[in-house]
């Protein structure tokens, strides 16, 4: 439900294609939330057909005709709407802790190197992460608002919060393991 909201907040500060959508969630919220592109155009034909989205179809000479789309004041309304309730709260589920949670069935040196893995995983994870910033800035320019640049980053830091944090458990796991500090039964 939050992706047809995350698509009225980005058409609420211009008017966009598919495509440059795409390229917004890519740079500006990978860090929470991803979308594939057959997602955002079939969510963009739900959200015109709701009368919550205006598409304007753009003649291109050398190219195939372009769809931009822009927020209508009924989209604005519901965007607004949305923005003051809080969600409900999603159940955590986690493969990985599942994972874990059973770890106890394998060896240390499988263990070792489950977290090992993990640990070089969540690093290219926070190095992505440090990116952002850098590429939010043809983006603050779309805008022109300090005052939404800096709720973008407090998403932004959340997720380097959250990112550190797991990589610190997944280290200190890594460090009992060496030590021979996990119980041998």
């Amino acid at each position: 439900m939050s992706l047809e909201y995350a698509i009225l907040g980005f058409l609420n500060y211009l008017p966009l294609s598919g495509y440059d959508l795409k390229k917004m969630f890519d740079i500006s919220v990978q860090h929470f939330w991803q979308a594939d592109q057959s997602q955002i155009y079939r969510t963009l034909a739900q959200l015109t057909e709701q009368g919550l989205v205006e598409k304007e179809v753009i003649h291109q000479e050398d190219r195939p005709d372009r769809k931009v789309y822009s927020i209508t004041p009924s989209g604005q309304e519901q965007l607004q709407a949305w923005l003051k309730i809080m969600p409900p709260p999603k159940p955590d589920h986690s493969a990985a802790l599942i994972q874990v949670f059973f770890c106890g069935q394998l060896s240390n040196e499988e263990i070792l190197t489950k977290f090992e893995s993990m640990a070089a995983m969540m690093k290219v994870v926070l190095q992505r992460y440090q990116q952002v910033p850098t590429q939010l800035e043809e983006y603050k320019s779309m805008v022109n608002s300090q005052r939404e640049t800096f709720f973008w980053l407090l998403t932004l830091d959340l997720g380097l919060r959250s990112i550190r944090a797991n990589l610190e458990w997944a280290e200190s796991i890594i460090e009992m393991l060496k030590n021979g500090k996990v119980p041998a039964k």
